[in-house]
């Protein structure tokens, strides 16, 4: 496997108003858990210093399977729970991918 087979993706979150500290907690919570899986190659929870609330986590997995895993700890499934309560629109979860080579 190379550094371009693994998935790098980047989870956006926005806190309801007043739920800013359980957010940070509750993305700070799932670092260490994550980062035990065999597939996590990264978990870095990051906070917008211009937009109260506003924290995304950047991940790598392995592959598709590992994440697919992820989906089914009881970590994941406890702050998802967690989510639906204390964020103000769904969570993003977007997949970037490495610039082509210049021509």
């Amino acid at each position: 496997m190379t550094q371009q087979d693994s998935l790098v993706l980047v989870a956006a979150f926005q806190a309801k108003a007043g739920y800013e500290d359980r957010l940070r907690e509750a993305l700070t919570n799932m670092v260490e858990p994550s980062l035990a899986e065999a597939g996590c190659l990264g978990y870095r929870p990051l906070s917008d210093p211009a937009v109260p609330g506003a924290m995304i986590c950047l991940e790598e997995w392995a592959d598709a399977a590992a994440l697919e895993f992820h989906f089914q700890t009881p970590h994941f499934i406890e702050v998802a729970k967690v989510l639906d309560e204390i964020l103000a629109v769904p969570f993003a979860l977007r997949r970037l991918s490495e610039l082509p080579e210049a021509a």
